[in-house]
This record gives structure tokens, C-alpha cells and sequence, in this order.
């Protein structure tokens, strides 16, 4: 019968690490390798070159032909042309009138007189007479009532008015031709003065329709 003698522990320890260091380094040389084939493997990298667009040269210009000459007119001959002579007749000389011999001492001239023309009467016109209408105010007409309202306001002043007075001497047309400052006093004074009968004024003594003027004062009392 036989008997197997086991190895002592620390001979399966030895085994044991270098079995497991034999399978390390075949792991790495393994690793190792398949890396370095890869790095092989890979390409190296692209390089790529921008080339700018180059534009052809340009066409030169065409040559400047120069401008064909001008064409020589002949100028035209002016046809001869031949003036007919013209005969002028010199008056025949009037005659002189002389002094009339009377006698060998006495010479008797010969005078002419003019007979006298209508003497130029000018007359100057005398100018047309005016007379511009007229009226007196509370005498052919009623005096302005002021303005309630201005009145309390303060208003016064003096406005300038114009009358269209017709031939019988009543007014057509009025205008302020100068205000009071304040437009109330203005149109009360324009309206109440309107119906004023005013005497027409002439021209040369008869009635024409004509323009006056009156100015009529506002004053609180």
C-alpha cells in the first residue's frame, strides 16, 4: 500500500503565487499587445488646406479708336449780284426873293408877316364842394344805453365807428374802425348809432351817398 505525502503549506503557497503571477503577466502581455495594435490601427489625422478662390485677371479694355475727321465743307460762293445805279434829282433851287429896286438910291426889301393865330384860353376848374354827413347825437337819435354788464366789469374806453350814409340820410353800412378794447362797448355804440338819422352829405350842393365817421366815448358816471 502507498502513501501519499502531501507538500507542506508553504510550498502550495508558492505554487499557488506563481501560477496566479504567470497569468498576470500573460494578462498584461496581452493587454500590451492588442493596445499597440490599436494605436497602429488609427490613422493619423486629416490635415486640410483652404485655398482661397483665385479670380482670373481682367480682361484688358478694348483700345480707344480715334474719332473719325470731320467732313470739310466747302463754303459756298456768294453769287454776284449787280445793284441797279440809282439817279437821285436834286430839287430845283426856290427861288430868292430879293430886294426891289426902286431907284438908284432906294433898296425897298421884301417882308413877310405871319397872320396871328386864336390865342390858347385855359381855364382851370374849380374843385367839387364836399360835404361830409352829419348827425347830433340825442337829437335825431337816442343815446347808447351801456352795457349792464360792462358797467359792473368797469369798462370804458372810446371806439371809432364808420357810417355808409345814404342820400336821404340814412345809415346802410357801419364799421369799429378803432376799438374800445372791449367788444360789448364796440357793437352796443355800432348798433345804437346806426339808427341815427344823419343830415346826407353833398357834393356841390346835391346829395351823394357818402361815408362819416364818429367816435363815441364810454364813460362810467
Amino acid at each position: 500500500m502507498y502513501l501519499y505525502e502531501q507538500p507542506p503549506p508553504s510550498r502550495r503557497l508558492a505554487t499557488v503565487a506563481f501560477v496566479l503571477l504567470l497569468h498576470v503577466a500573460t494578462v498584461y502581455a496581452l493587454v500590451m499587445g492588442l493596445a499597440q495594435q490599436a494605436v497602429d490601427v488609427l490613422h493619423p489625422p486629416i490635415e486640410t488646406l483652404l485655398l482661397d478662390e483665385i479670380e482670373p485677371p481682367a480682361a484688358p479694355p478694348p483700345p480707344m479708336l480715334p474719332p473719325p475727321p470731320l467732313p470739310q465743307l466747302a463754303m459756298p460762293t456768294p453769287p454776284d449780284i449787280s445793284l441797279p445805279e440809282i439817279h437821285v434829282r436834286q430839287p430845283a433851287p426856290s427861288p430868292v426873293l430879293s430886294s426891289v429896286r426902286v431907284s438908284s438910291s432906294a433898296i425897298v426889301p421884301v417882308t413877310h408877316e405871319k397872320a396871328p393865330g386864336p390865342a390858347a384860353v385855359v381855364r382851370a376848374l374849380p374843385a367839387p364842394v364836399r360835404v361830409s354827413p352829419h348827425v347830433e347825437v340825442g337829437k335825431n337819435c337816442i343815446v347808447p344805453d351801456y352795457p349792464a354788464a360792462s358797467k359792473a366789469a368797469g369798462e370804458a374806453g372810446t371806439v371809432a365807428l364808420r357810417f355808409l350814409v345814404d342820400t336821404d340820410g340814412r345809415v346802410v353800412e357801419s364799421q369799429v374802425e378803432t376799438s374800445s378794447g372791449f367788444p360789448r362797448l364796440d357793437e352796443a355804440g355800432r348798433a345804437a348809432l346806426s339808427l341815427c338819422q344823419f343830415t346826407a352829405g353833398t357834393v356841390d350842393g346835391r346829395p351823394e351817398r357818402s361815408w362819416t365817421r364818429l367816435r363815441y366815448v364810454w364813460k362810467i358816471r
